[in-house]
């Protein structure tokens, strides 16, 4: 039976996981934990449908949600994971404050130690005598529709495999066992939101792994009971393969194609306490003028708009196409808009300028129900001006003709030369200009050498030329006037003052023993382990991406068996299968085998890629549906962020 089409089943998913909320929003306080806000942003309308549901407000669940919930009688929790550590201090300090007197907690998974009638004697127990408390286990887990071929699951954003250690382990030696408490319980969370996902759109997978921590989550699911039990009724059959990121980390850090959506993304500064949106400058639309640089924005725009049909037209326009014809787009949009509403304007061939842009805007300026009617499409058009006149926009070019160089340069020289080649680029505060790259700039451009050249000869010469140019990162570093927010993450310190050259040091040595790791992530790998096309007399050297392979593989015509994308086995009908196929003509599961083809990309997908796996997909095997499924959509800078910065997935303290 063929696939239900994904992106509508998506779309009804994502709202099914907030019909439990909406249901007893009424007359209560709705409190939301950072990662089910960003879900509820992308996919279950905004705040705004809580509200028309009858909420009182709608609050961040953070340490200091108690003072928000002053007076109200019924709070309602949504968390997106268990109930444990820092959340679980967060509802504890607004139900110790004595005014809610029924509770309702909407949650992915049980509390340490303990089911739902666990769970509500607990939260009695927090409310004091006679609270009424409910909980309620959540159908599928809080997802965040980025683009229709793209979800997030928000709750898993620092999820990333682990780097092997030197000289291993290889993939055979990592189970759930010998991985650390924290990224076991989150490799525990993604199999069964996974599971739930699975269930809601009746779907009977086949699992397979590129990767170590592929492989364990793979495993799991394969053989988690509730999956088992659902695979033997499920209609819809699906080959899920999971791809471990850290296999290819020039694929998150490289300024690969020309996408609109990936510029604004890596440029604009973050909405607050979201990994994925953006904030957008909405004064050019207000009488606030101001020409000071510093002033912070208000109330921004951003890039989700759920509810607005041609804003996310738009969107898709921005994810699925090249640059150029994007802006393009967004020109037309806004001619159509402004034309539905007799604004006075003049239309213009040829190339798309901010500037143009800007001045279409202007005309919805004073005209509230203009402004009101296509407010979503008027922040997209005006996230893709700020992107175009943004100063990090035009070093975008710069990072992509020196990644081709590098390419050049890791085919022709060792990786001594090559880092002898990087070191006088490496400038101090006061020696940069504007063109030069940053300390953080140069921690990208590592990442992608280290990753694309794979297993280097280690030796003296390797050694003193890493010695030169840690000198020169930790110097830089030292230099900075005030670091930057990524700097502070990985570094510790949160202000010039306590950054001191030991400090400097040890956080780069330990980024240096990361690139070594980053090197040695393909050792194991027999079809895949090169992500470099040295190129010849008549071809230049190339970037081919792994996930690119690993596609490519599976809509192979002729079926090979594949080398290194490994088949998790949920039973013993499976294994069966296997070992007879050693002796007998059995066809073993492929991954091209199904329909409908999810590819989950463990610790972090970018658009390229997206985009990439949609048109290789259409190209290769017309009538596959496929979506890419991922913990978290990145950026080059979120990317080292996610590598470098101390507070990766700390365990959670139970309290």
């Amino acid at each position: 039976m063929a696939a239900p089409v994904p992106e509508l089943q998506l779309r009804r998913v994502c709202r099914q996981a907030w019909e439990p909320v909406l249901a007893r929003a009424r007359r209560a306080v709705v409190f939301l934990d950072a990662a089910s806000a960003e879900a509820l942003h992308w996919g279950g309308g905004g705040a705004g449908e809580l509200l028309a549901a009858g909420a009182l407000a709608v609050r961040a669940l953070a340490a200091e949600a108690a003072a928000e919930a002053a007076g109200a009688a019924r709070a309602v929790f949504v968390v997106s994971g268990a109930l444990r550590g820092g959340t679980a201090a967060a509802v504890r300090g607004v139900l110790g404050q004595g005014a809610v007197r029924h509770c309702v907690l909407v949650s992915g998974g049980e509390a340490e130690g303990g089911g739902p009638a666990e769970l509500e004697e607990t939260l009695r127990r927090w409310m004091g005598e006679g609270g009424r408390a409910e909980v309620v286990p959540r159908g599928p887990p809080l997802l965040a529709p980025v683009s229709a071929e793209l979800c997030l699951l928000p709750a898993l954003a620092a999820l990333l495999p682990p780097l092997p250690g030197p000289g291993g382990p290889g993939p055979a030696e990592v189970g759930p066992a010998a991985l650390p408490a924290e990224l076991r319980a989150a490799v525990r969370a993604l199999v069964g939101d996974l599971d739930a996902l699975f269930a809601a759109l009746g779907l009977r997978e086949e699992s397979f792994a590129v990767g170590a921590l592929s492989r364990v989550v793979a495993a799991e699911l394969a053989s988690y009971a509730p999956a088992r039990n659902r695979r033997r009724t499920a209609a819809h059959k699906a080959s899920v393969v999971f791809v471990d990121r850290t296999l290819d980390l020039a694929g998150a850090v490289g300024h690969h194609g020309d996408n609109l959506a990936e510029k604004i993304l890596s440029v604009l500064p973050k909405l607050p306490g979201h990994k994925t949106d953006v904030m957008v400058n909405m004064a050019e639309l207000t009488a606030l003028q101001t020409t000071d640089e510093t002033c912070s924005i208000i109330a921004p725009g951003c890039l989700a708009q759920p509810n607005d049909p041609a804003a996310k037209a738009l969107w898709e326009s921005f994810m699925n196409l090249k640059q150029k014809e994007a802006v393009m787009e967004a020109r037309r949009h806004l001619v159509e808009a402004a034309s539905r509403e007799n604004l006075p304007i003049k239309m213009s061939m040829g190339r798309v300028t901010p500037e143009q842009l800007s001045s279409y805007i202007q005309l919805f300026r004073n005209n509230l129900k203009a402004l009101e009617n296509h407010c979503g499409l008027l922040q997209l058009v005006l996230a893709t001006v700020q992107t175009l006149k943004h100063p990090q926009t035009s070093k975008w070019d710069n990072f992509l003709a020196f990644e081709r160089l590098l390419l050049q340069t890791i085919g022709e020289s060792e990786m001594p030369s090559v880092l002898n080649q990087l070191l006088p680029m490496i400038k101090s505060y006061n020696e940069r200009t504007k063109d030069d790259y940053t300390c953080e700039d140069f921690l990208v451009l590592l990442v992608y050498m280290y990753s694309v050249v794979g297993e280097i000869r280690s030796g003296k010469e390797l050694e003193a030329a890493e010695e030169e140019v840690k000198k020169a990162l930790v110097k830089a570093i030292c230099g900075e006037p005030e670091p930057s927010p990524l700097l502070q993450k990985i570094t510790g310190c949160d202000s010039s003052l306590n950054l001191t050259s030991q400090k400097a040091t040890d956080a780069v040595d330990d980024i240096f023993q990361s690139l070594r790791d980053i090197a040695r992530a393909r050792m194991h790998m027999k079809q895949f382990n090169s992500i470099h096309n040295a190129g010849s007399n008549t071809h230049q050297a190339s970037y081919k991406p792994l996930l690119k392979q690993v596609v490519e593989e599976i809509c192979n015509p002729d079926r090979p068996d594949p080398v290194d994308i490994e088949h998790m086995s949920s039973g013993l009908t499976d294994l069966l299968k296997t070992g007879f196929s050693m002796f007998m003509k059995v066809n073993r599961p492929h991954p091209g085998d199904h329909p409908f083809l999810i590819i989950f990309m463990v610790g972090g997908v970018t658009v390229s890629e997206v985009k990439m796996v949609k048109d290789l997909v259409a190209t290769r095997k017309p009538g596959t549906q496929v979506i890419v499924l991922s913990s978290a959509l990145l950026t080059p800078r979120s990317a080292i962020e996610l590598l470098f910065a101390t507070d990766r997935l700390q365990p959670d303290t139970d309290i």
